[in-house]
């Protein structure tokens, strides 16, 4: 199966790389203030989506079982979204008529503050280790 043959996504595959800070990114997806989990979902809402153009919150907490395939549950994806706005990676978007903040937008600045491990041993950044 080539690419032309598959379904076309529900989302536009994002076009343009994101616009976020990539040293930024860095630290988020190493922050282990976060779950594993979260750090998927981060990585989801970072892929450069076009204002608007990304999924909502709903949309993809309501992924049946079959689309999800090998995703985790609707429960598990709501608790990782909770604990990325926790500390301050997602808050609601201002246009949000509801309130309840439907659209979430993307803030990596809490990543300055990114609990990382520290490195044990004095290894370059070019060396394996052994």
């Amino acid at each position: 199966m080539t690419i032309t043959d598959t379904v076309p996504p529900q989302w536009p595959v994002p076009t343009a790389a994101p616009a976020h800070d990539p040293v930024l990114f860095a630290r988020a997806m190493r922050d282990m203030r976060l779950t594993w989990r979260a750090r998927g979902v981060l990585a989801e809402l970072t892929t450069g989506y076009a204002p608007g153009q990304g999924p909502t919150i709903s949309e993809l907490a309501a992924l049946s079982r079959a689309e999800r395939v090998a995703a985790e549950g609707r429960e598990a994806f709501r608790k990782a979204v909770g604990e990325l706005r926790r500390l301050g990676y997602l808050t609601p978007d201002a246009t949000t008529l509801t309130g309840v903040g439907e659209r979430l937008v993307v803030d990596l600045a809490p990543a300055a503050d990114a609990h990382l491990i520290p490195q044990r041993y004095d290894y370059g950044p070019l060396t394996d280790g052994s």
